[in-house]
């Protein structure tokens, strides 16, 4: 009985202690986390902002941060558009039916005059939304202004 008390009073005093000690290694953050400040700046309209901070965040790894990589190349000041087009081919690589990769692709296919390239990633996009989305309304909206700017 003296064994299991003294065992059980150490026990609770490790775990005392141990719920006051800080973590010796910081929580990793998610792919979402590391990217939010990109995403900010890509929202304030600053894309020189996010390609740097998307450079920091090096996330290779991940469709998403090839395709903010992408969109932010191609809508920069002084667009890039044979680099976002890399990015945007890497994210669809990583993840076939990123929907946000298929539009902005297609968008940047129509910038370079290749409306059959379009149509194809607006099909790929009815294919992965399934029920519709707004990417696919999007790129069929981007699809029929190019159409009508056309002679």
């Amino acid at each position: 009985m003296k064994n299991r008390l003294i065992a059980s009073l150490l026990f609770f005093s490790f775990q005392a202690w141990s719920a006051d000690t800080a973590p010796t290694q910081p929580a990793t953050k998610s792919v979402a986390e590391i990217l939010l400040p990109a995403r900010n700046a890509i929202k304030a309209g600053n894309y020189e902002k996010a390609i740097d901070l998307l450079t920091e965040a090096d996330q290779k790894k991940s469709a998403d941060w090839h395709n903010l990589m992408g969109y932010s190349l191609r809508k920069k000041a002084a667009p890039n558009l044979n680099e976002a087009e890399k990015f945007y081919l890497s994210a669809l690589n990583l993840d076939a039916n990123h929907r946000g990769a298929l539009e902005y692709y297609g968008e940047l296919l129509l910038l370079k005059n290749d409306l059959a390239g379009a149509e194809k990633m607006l099909a790929r996009l009815d294919k992965a939304c399934r029920f519709g989305c707004e990417e696919f309304q999007d790129l069929k909206e981007s699809i029929k202004q190019y159409k009508t700017k056309k002679p």
